[in-house]
């Protein structure tokens, strides 16, 4: 539920987008992102995240465990795309980033546990209902187990090309806490402009998670390129 109340997400079409292919740095590895929900253990990972207290405004309270209902209400809410780290993937000739890969979501899993594969996913859904619900927002979790391997930049890389296609026509972040500062050179890095700065916006952890301190915030904006389809 937002400042607005519920808000609808505004896709037109039900039917899933094609997965598709994306490089990374990382030697011998490229990931895909096809459509599906891992709920359980994407709850799990999430959770870890909020515990750590220092990137989402969610709190979970000492005593208090973060139901997967509450999660599936919050991160599933519209769509979701995840990604899955790809095994001795030969890329074709000419297939590049966003070039669409028939491959289902076990067939890119092909065995192995969702820790060893899945490098990340991220809800997108309208920032504001009705005539305002054109800008969406996004919110991007990777693993604890996959970090430091590049595979948020290419989670950031992917939204560039799923926002336009899901409707979209500009992506807003509210929070993006100024200490988090992976997550804002990442943005930086992609143009996305900053358009705002909220005073102690997060009672955040502190690094080494002995404390709290208030923490400012970015607003950050883009407007997406209009998506062109059918050029892989």
């Amino acid at each position: 539920m937002s400042a607005y109340g519920a808000i609808n997400t505004g896709r037109k079409s039900k039917d899933p987008l094609p997965s598709t292919i994306w490089h990374t740095k990382t030697k011998g590895s490229q990931a895909v992102v096809p459509q599906s929900s891992l709920v359980f253990y994407l709850h799990e990972s999430f959770a870890e995240e909020l515990e750590r207290g220092r990137t989402y405004p969610q709190e979970i309270l000492q005593g208090e465990l973060y139901a997967q209902n509450a999660f599936e209400a919050y991160f599933f809410a519209a769509d979701v795309l995840v990604a899955v780290i790809g095994q001795d993937v030969t890329v074709p000739e000419g297939k590049t980033d966003g070039s669409t890969i028939i491959k289902t979501i076990e067939e890119a899993r092909g065995g192995r546990a969702w820790k060893d594969c899945i490098a990340g996913a991220y809800y997108v859904k309208p920032n504001y209902p009705g005539r305002s619900s054109h800008i969406c927002n996004a919110g991007f979790l990777v693993p604890a187990s996959q970090r430091s391997r590049g595979f948020g930049a290419v989670l950031a890389r992917s939204y560039l090309y799923y926002g336009p296609r899901l409707g979209f026509e500009a992506s807003v972040f509210n929070l993006v806490y100024v200490n988090n500062v992976a997550s804002v050179k990442l943005w930086d890095a992609l143009n996305f402009s900053k358009v705002g700065r909220i005073p102690r916006a997060g009672r955040l952890r502190t690094a080494d998670g002995m404390g709290e301190e208030y923490v400012d915030a970015w607003v950050i904006y883009k407007q997406f390129d209009k998506a062109v389809d059918g050029t892989n």
